[in-house]
């Protein structure tokens, strides 16, 4: 029997029933990125730069592809964890005033999502959150504390392979990027683009001869807290680690 929640949130997003964008309604328009308040150290990104990685087709890439959680206690290079960024939220190019196109498809290239790392084990990085800005290709350094792989892999169910990744992305969406365009219609495509982003984190990650894992299952509320974000104009849409291959 379908859940009455789920009938009502296709009923609602269908595009017969789409009402006045935020553009339509005199909205100004959402700019391009959304950082966190206050000060916080900036760590440059080398270039992504992928000729000095092994060449592999995207059709060997995608045969490959398949979700691992068991990683290795190598670290990981940041010239690894800087192609990876590029790949699935960088900046390709900017038309002022109109939009910022990234490295994904996007509906309307309104890219509604930013991402948030819990750095585990990067060479040069200390352990901890950061916050990617995909405007400047820098991290910003939010949180040290010793206890945040604990609590993030908690939030995920206990699921190990958050704390025991090199590297573990979490997507936030903020819809008013978003609803500008499209009105109701942008919830569903949010999720998409979540997927098209993911796919890309896999593509990238074989061809650095790294494991992934792609993680619904969290709990919304804390990680949405422990983010700082508060679940309603931004909030947490995906996860997934990234770690050394055994």
């Amino acid at each position: 029997m379908q859940n009455p929640i789920i009938k009502e949130f296709i009923n609602k997003t269908k595009l017969s029933n789409m009402g006045m964008s935020g553009r339509e309604d005199g909205m100004i328009k959402p700019d391009f990125e959304q950082n966190p308040e206050g000060e916080f150290d900036k760590i440059i990104l080398p270039s992504a730069d992928s000729s000095s990685f092994s060449i592999m087709d995207v059709v060997e890439a995608i045969e490959k592809c398949e979700s691992i959680r068991d990683y290795s206690s190598i670290p990981m290079s940041i010239n690894e964890l800087s192609l990876l960024l590029w790949c699935t939220q960088g900046v390709k190019r900017i038309i002022p005033n109109v939009v910022a196109l990234r490295n994904v498809p996007s509906a309307g290239a309104r890219n509604a999502f930013e991402t948030f790392l819990l750095i585990n084990n990067v060479d040069g990085l200390e352990s901890g959150l950061y916050k990617y800005v995909a405007l400047e290709h820098v991290l910003l350094k939010l949180d040290l504390n010793k206890d945040l792989s604990e609590k993030f892999t908690l939030a995920c169910d206990e699921q190990d392979h958050v704390k025991n990744s090199n590297v573990t992305f979490i997507w936030t969406a903020v819809p008013d990027r978003m609803t500008w365009s499209y009105a109701e219609r942008s919830y569903r495509y949010l999720f998409i683009d979540a997927g098209h982003v993911c796919q890309n984190l896999y593509l990238v990650a074989e061809k650095l001869n790294l494991g992934v894992c792609a993680v619904g299952h969290y709990d919304d509320d804390t990680m949405n807290s422990m983010l700082n974000i508060d679940g309603e104009k931004q909030f947490t849409i995906y996860v997934a680690t990234v770690g050394k291959k055994e």
